[in-house]
């Protein structure tokens, strides 16, 4: 009787899942994972063959392993990509917590594979190395404390996050792993800093580094041997850095061809920290400058994405994850060219390992989902924007 009178109410019709995910996620980025994981690959066919030689292995058992790992971690990226920021918040939670308890633990069931420092678990046949999982849930968790602060009555979120900072370089000093622990407070210090830090903070955060430089250069002999292998004014030839540094001047603009590069068997980790070196031997400076304008590409359009949000924790969760998928990808470049000392950091997508696939695939999942184009009330922006209103 009530539809007869007033007539029918209408019933939104909500777009499927998968359509609007397609419609609303930046291509861009999402295509330059992709083409940088087939060049991982690529690079893979050659940079791991001398490993597996080395080890009595198929030639290209570490190539099939990483196509593995590729394929869940880029499952896992879509996945993720696919949630609303409630969701991912949620997730980079429980994930920081579980990726925590791990590091916490290193010290007592943790294993070195003769890299001088305890990172990795041994789970069956599989190594885990909790330091990649616990960075992008370490953004998450900051970028909540630091958007609850900004409501009314809002926790202390700045100064718990700095407690949760403290711990959390503690932890990883104590492996150690500097370079994890550097990438860290640089995602800290971009997060706090886009939330409204005075520049004097920021710079007396960044003196308090120097000096626990210092103390672990004075304290570390694996520390001091990196450092001083860096500021040596002349690089020994038969170390790690004296084989990339040689590979990437052999390769010059277009390289020496597929598969005749001489670098990967000279170099024990040319599938991982060093593969940028195998890439500017074999392929040239040409397949380098495509690499970088691919992790530009992701970074760049990200944040000119976020420019446009006004959710605060969407803002700096994914402020927070650009910055250390792209420094991360800088670092690991920076030391093949000799910019930075010794770090034991992976190409993201390029590099071989398990962990790392997976823990990028989280980041940029993360990511994407974060930068999502999210409808907006056009009413609500005209107040704001005339400073009668505002908000979603």
């Amino acid at each position: 009787m009530t539809e007869m009178v007033y007539g029918s109410s209408p019933v939104a019709v909500r777009e499927p899942v998968l359509p609007r995910w397609w419609r609303t996620i930046d291509k861009w980025s999402l295509t330059s994972v992709f083409i940088l994981f087939g060049i991982g690959l690529l690079l893979g066919l050659a940079a791991s063959v001398p490993l597996a030689s080395r080890n009595g292995l198929e030639p290209f058992y570490y190539v099939q392993k990483q196509a593995t790992f590729g394929a869940l971690g880029l499952a896992t990226m879509l996945a993720i990509s696919m949630m609303p920021p409630s969701m991912v918040r949620r997730l980079g939670v429980i994930g920081f917590l579980g990726a925590m308890v791990l590091v916490m633990v290193l010290p007592l069931v943790g294993e070195d594979h003769g890299k001088g420092a305890i990172r990795w678990l041994s789970l069956g046949g599989f190594s885990l190395q909790p330091s990649e999982f616990l960075k992008p849930g370490f953004v998450v968790v900051t970028a909540w404390l630091m958007a609850a602060a900004q409501e009314m009555n809002g926790p202390p979120g700045k100064t718990i996050s700095f407690a949760i900072l403290l711990a959390v370089v503690g932890f990883l000093a104590m492996q150690p792993d500097f370079g994890q622990s550097a990438l860290i407070v640089f995602a800290w210090g971009v997060i706090y800093f886009s939330a409204g830090a005075p520049m004097l903070l920021i710079a007396t955060v960044g003196g308090l580094v120097a000096g626990a430089g210092m103390v672990f250069y004075n304290s570390s002999e694996h520390f001091a041997r990196r450092i001083d292998g860096f500021l040596s004014p002349e690089v020994d030839p038969r170390t790690q850095l004296g084989y990339a540094a040689n590979a990437i001047q052999e390769g010059g603009f277009f390289g020496v061809g597929v598969g005749e590069g001489q670098v990967k068997w000279s170099l024990p980790d040319a599938h991982t920290d060093f593969i940028i070196a195998v890439a500017a031997e074999e392929y040239g400076l040409v397949l380098v400058l495509l690499i970088l304008g691919l992790f530009g590409v992701i970074v760049v359009r990200s944040l000119l994405r976020l420019t446009a949000e006004r959710d605060p924790f969407t803002r700096l969760a994914g402020a927070g994850l650009a910055a250390i998928f792209g420094v991360q990808a800088m670092i690991n470049m920076g030391v093949a060219v000799r910019l930075l000392p010794a770090k034991g950091m992976t190409l993201p997508f390029v590099s071989y390992g398990g962990s790392s696939v997976i823990a990028a695939g989280i980041t940029v999942g993360m990511m994407l989902a974060l930068t999502r184009a999210r409808p907006r009330d056009r009413m609500a922006e005209i107040f704001r924007r005339n400073g009668a209103g505002g908000g979603r």
